[in-house]
């Protein structure tokens, strides 16, 4: 069961959360500074700790929290417990197992995931992680649109990946379009997300490039997932993609961070890469820094 053994310690990992080395961290230089949290974050006092928070506090790694501040800036330190990536997966995997096996722990994790909003980050992942292994779409939907607006962060954001969402594309859609159309900063950002990650290969369709291109926004994490969004469409679907840039679809800033990132990209070939070097905007016109 989960609360009588322990889950396993992992080593660590050169990146904290999948999405990181998208290079979401805010820049010191170009692009507006990190965005509002969620307007619909609360805030409650813990009295005691729940029994899912004892766990997280019993594998939590001081030197990783220190480290993992720097990578979440919008979030209070003090709600960073600090559990390594694959500790909270080993912790998650293992909670879904005792659940299919135990009313009482099916009854607990349905607790967890109903007690929103969680008080620490650690939870927000755990959470994530948790939906990301269902496998039935339904219930994978209807648990991402309970857990989206309580997501106040990019990392949590990005881990918020469900495999059953590959399972019915065409019904996705028109979710993906509506979270895009929120106006909240981590919706459109976890749907923009969740095109690049699904639509990009045989779900493909140009209308789905266009949604992102229109998007407009000040929000740091917002534009931060429209370059990444392109950079990884220049690498799987470069003869579509290319006329976003060419034609300046995209605003300043975004167009230049997109080429940016298409430049330390393994997807993007050097010829196409030399060819974006091109287009790039002048600093002063994409609101960079000389």
């Amino acid at each position: 069961m989960l609360f009588s053994r322990q889950a396993k310690q992992a080593g660590k990992e050169p990146a904290a959360q999948a999405g990181t080395h998208s290079g979401d961290q805010p820049a010191d230089k170009g692009g507006k500074q990190p965005g509002r949290l969620g307007s619909r974050i609360g805030r409650k006092k813990t009295v005691t700790l729940t029994e899912i928070q004892s766990k997280l506090l019993e594998l939590a790694d001081p030197k990783y929290k220190e480290f993992h501040q720097g990578l979440v800036p919008t979030l209070n330190p003090d709600k960073i417990i600090g559990v390594r990536t694959p500790a909270v997966r080993t912790l998650a995997k293992q909670m879904r197992k005792d659940a299919l096996n135990d009313p009482q722990a099916a009854e607990k994790l349905n607790a967890f995931l109903q007690d929103l909003p969680h008080e620490y980050y650690d939870e927000n992942q755990l959470h994530a992680m948790i939906i990301a292994e269902e496998k039935d779409f339904d219930l994978a939907l209807r648990q991402v649109e309970a857990f989206l607006p309580y997501i106040d962060n990019w990392a949590t954001c990005d881990q918020l990946s469900p495999k059953a969402f590959r399972k019915k594309p065409d019904e996705l859609l028109p979710h993906i379009y509506s979270w895009i159309d929120s106006g909240e900063t981590y919706m459109i950002r976890f749907g923009v997300v969740t095109l690049m990650n699904n639509y990009l290969g045989d779900n493909f369709l140009p209308g789905q490039m266009e949604k992102v291109a229109a998007i407009r926004s000040d929000e740091y994490y917002v534009k931060m997932a429209v370059a990444w969004y392109f950079a990884t469409a220049l690498g799987k679907r470069f003869d579509i993609a290319r006329n976003y840039i060419e034609k300046r679809r995209l605003d300043p800033w975004t167009h230049n961070k997109t080429i940016a990132k298409c430049m330390d990209s393994d997807r993007v070939v050097e010829e196409h890469k030399n060819y974006l070097r091109m287009l790039r905007l002048p600093k002063s016109e994409a609101g960079e820094d000389s």
